[in-house]
């Protein structure tokens, strides 16, 4: 059986900025005790082994909150940590691919950033999207042009499943974001180079939720 997900306040946790295997475990387990709902891993510079080290100890700590823990792009990191998902890019593996991989209990996300990457998604292969770069973001190189928010409002409208937005995000941008029609934000540095990751988990959970009622 697939876990349970809620994309409200998705934490893509990047080690470095972080500043270390430790350092990023203590970013993840501030964020997680304070509102963080999912966190995913992308070290796109790390030796494999330490991405598997890192899965293994996060996955330790997510489990019993009932966390999931998504690998960014690595399969084989994601099995042999036993994660809970994988999320891909399209440029990476292919989702039927990844899915025939990962088996059909473990979550995949996928990546989009335009209305045909949002109609070529398979909703049967597929558990939830990202959607992005909403504003300039300096933690991907290789991102796609950025969208804005009235161009993400205009995608959402045509989500095929729950979708989380991505790109520049911090607590200034979450509540548009979720007007918009977001179902989560997906954030970095707003969390991995806050000073107290803590208690930016606190104020942008409080920012998503108060946009959540103006907008129903």
């Amino acid at each position: 059986m697939k876990p349970d997900f809620d994309l409200s306040l998705y934490l893509v946790l990047d080690p470095d900025m972080c500043g270390g295997h430790a350092a990023a475990l203590r970013t993840a387990d501030l964020a997680t005790r304070n509102g963080a709902t999912v966190v995913q891993l992308r070290a796109p510079e790390w030796k494999k082994r330490a991405w598997l080290a890192l899965a293994v100890d996060l996955k330790a700590l997510l489990a019993p909150r009932g966390v999931p823990l998504i690998i960014n792009d690595h399969v084989d990191i994601a099995l042999a940590a036993d994660a809970d998902g994988v999320h891909v890019g399209q440029k990476d593996l292919p989702a039927h691919v990844v899915r025939r991989l990962i088996g059909p209990n473990k979550l995949l996300g996928l990546s989009t950033s335009s209305l045909a990457d949002l109609r070529g998604v398979d909703a049967d292969l597929v558990d939830y999207i990202g959607v992005g770069p909403v504003y300039p973001t300096g933690t991907k190189e290789d991102a796609n042009p950025v969208l804005g928010v009235v161009k993400l409002a205009q995608l959402l409208v045509e989500k095929p499943l729950p979708a989380v937005a991505i790109g520049g995000i911090g607590i200034a941008q979450a509540a548009e974001v979720i007007g918009a029609g977001a179902d989560g934000v997906a954030v970095v540095s707003a969390i991995c180079a806050a000073t107290d990751p803590a208690a930016a988990s606190v104020q942008l959970g409080a920012t998503i939720a108060s946009a959540r009622e103006v907008a129903a």
